[in-house]
Parts: structure tokens; C-alpha cells; sequence
């Protein structure tokens, strides 16, 4: 029986589990894939306090890892795929195992939303993207289609100009929704073309992508455009299907939280990109991340 079971190993559930080491609860940490979340698909993080400069999103992981390795905690690879309550405790059921905690903080954050338009899903991993780090090095010298107008799509146009010839980021409204200097950056770099008031209607290719169909949101105009790739950047879905709707969500499937990150459940708090919020960013989910830990010990000395 553990104390604590995290269940994801991003920003927000190395932050919690680090508070939870701190605390000397006995910590069980899962995480499905590899510890980082969403924030490895990005090269590197130029707004988190403490990196003039910026800091490789890799490395930023590492020294997150390494300080709870240091607390003598240790990451589980496992994904789970049930959390059921059980006499006041919680059974945290995998594909290989099932393990028993009193307390349970979900952080398991979130995956790139789909547009979902013709051509996508058949044309995935060839040419369609979701990840710049990950694929960008696939598309040196050559013409993209970048679809997003908030940080995460200029930061990707950004990063991605240093590999293609010329990088199209198309947005559907008049003005982009990223932060100002990323937006500066993106303008003052020749090989970001913007494409404003348009939506992408169709992607095409016989067995990779070869050109795209937008159109424009004023006009209803459509018009192709050849290119070799295109990334997609347009928000993202929560990853709280396991749950099975035993916790209060918003009607996207993120999680309902109070101030202290207590969920619908009593004893499971929810921190990251998972739960329901405004701003989705490291820094918000590290804070959360510490204050779920910080309500989840609160609530064993209770017990």
C-alpha cells in the first residue's frame, strides 16, 4: 500500500512527486511512455524563470529527474488504464500490474489535438506532424505547412525555419495569439510566410503529402498550396480516458479541480495539462503540481 501513486511523469507529476519525496511519503510514480509530457516534442523553453536564454527542454527533464532520484524515487514505466476506488483507498490497475495507494494524484496530462480534416490520419508520418523535434530534420530545404496561432505553433514555425526553405503558418483568425515576442521573431524571420483568416480543408498526396487545400474564413475562397510536410499545432485533448468518468470534467474531458487541486473524488488531486485551466504552460503545471502534492499530504495526516 503506498501513500501516494502519481500517475504521470511531466512537469506537473516530477514537481508533485519531488514535494512528495520531500514529504517522505512512500511514492509510486507511472508514466505510460518515457518522463517529460508534452514539453519534449519541443526543442527547447525560453519563459521558464531561471534560464536567461532558454534551456533545452531534454536537459530541463534531466536536472527534474535527477532531483527525484535523489529523494530515492524511481519512475515505473507502466500506463494505467483503470483508478477505482476501493474502501476508502485506490486501486491503480495497469496492462501488467495493479497496485494499492490511500492518495492519488493524476498528471497525466494531454496529447496534440486533431483537426481531423481529409487526408490527415491517412497521411500521419508522412508528411503530417505533430512533433517539430521529433520530424523536422525530415523536411531540410524543403516547403511546410505550419496550422496554429498560439505559442506553441510560432515556436514550432520558429524552430522549424532552421531546416525547410520556407514555413507557411496559417491561422484562422486576423491576428496571431502568441506572445508578442514570439510573434516579432516569426515576423522578422524570412522563411515564416503567415497565412491569416484561413483553415486548412483538406491535405493531399498520393502516399505523401504533396499539397493542401485552404480556405480562406472571409472570402470562402479556396486555394492549394504544394508542400512536403505539414505540422499541426491546433491545442490539445486530455489523456483521462482511463478514468472512466468517475471525476467531474468540463466538457473537453479535462478535469474539474478546486484551488488545492482536489478532484469530484476525495483523496485524488489533479495538476498539468490534464486539468481543466487557462494557461497551459511548464510553469503552471509545476506550481500545481507542488500544491497537489502539498493537499494530498495534508489529507494522509488527516486520515
Amino acid at each position: 500500500m503506498y501513500d501516494l501513486a502519481v500517475i504521470g511523469a511531466g512537469p506537473a507529476g516530477l514537481t508533485a512527486a519531488l514535494y512528495a519525496g520531500r514529504f517522505r511519503l512512500n511514492t509510486l510514480i507511472l508514466e505510460k511512455v518515457s518522463a517529460g509530457g508534452q514539453i519534449i516534442l519541443s526543442s527547447e523553453i525560453e519563459n521558464y524563470p531561471g534560464f536567461p536564454g532558454g534551456i533545452s527542454t531534454f536537459e530541463l527533464i534531466e536536472r527534474f529527474k535527477k532531483q527525484i532520484h535523489e529523494l530515492g524515487l524511481t519512475i515505473d514505466n507502466s500506463e494505467v488504464c483503470q483508478l477505482q476506488q476501493n474502501s476508502g483507498n485506490f486501486d491503480i490497475i495497469t496492462k501488467e500490474n495493479s497496485y494499492q495507494a490511500q492518495s492519488v494524484i493524476i498528471a497525466s496530462g494531454a496529447k496534440p489535438r486533431r483537426l481531423g480534416v481529409p487526408g490527415e490520419e491517412r497521411l500521419t508520418g508522412r508528411g503530417v506532424s505533430y512533433c517539430g523535434t521529433c520530424d523536422g530534420p525530415l523536411f531540410r530545404d524543403k516547403e511546410i505547412m505550419l496550422i496554429g496561432g498560439g505559442d506553441r505553433a510560432v515556436e514550432e514555425a520558429i524552430f522549424l525555419s532552421g531546416y525547410a526553405s520556407k514555413v507557411y503558418l496559417v491561422h484562422r483568425r486576423s491576428e496571431f495569439r502568441a506572445s508578442a515576442i514570439l510573434i516579432e521573431k516569426a515576423r522578422n524571420n524570412p522563411k515564416i510566410e503567415p497565412v491569416l483568416e484561413s483553415v486548412l480543408e483538406e491535405i493531399s498526396g498520393e502516399s505523401r503529402v504533396e499539397k493542401v487545400s485552404l480556405k480562406n474564413t472571409k472570402t470562402g475562397a479556396i486555394s492549394q498550396i504544394p508542400c512536403s510536410g505539414v505540422f499541426i499545432f491546433v491545442g490539445i485533448e486530455p489523456n483521462t480516458g482511463f478514468l472512466k468518468n468517475i471525476l467531474d470534467t468540463d466538457e473537453k474531458g479535462f478535469i474539474i479541480t478546486d484551488q488545492q487541486m482536489l478532484t469530484s473524488e476525495k483523496g485524488v488531486f489533479a495538476c498539468g495539462d490534464c486539468r481543466s485551466k487557462t494557461l497551459y504552460q511548464v510553469i503552471t503545471a509545476c506550481a500545481e503540481g507542488a500544491v497537489a502534492a502539498d493537499s494530498a499530504h495534508k489529507y494522509l495526516l488527516n486520515r
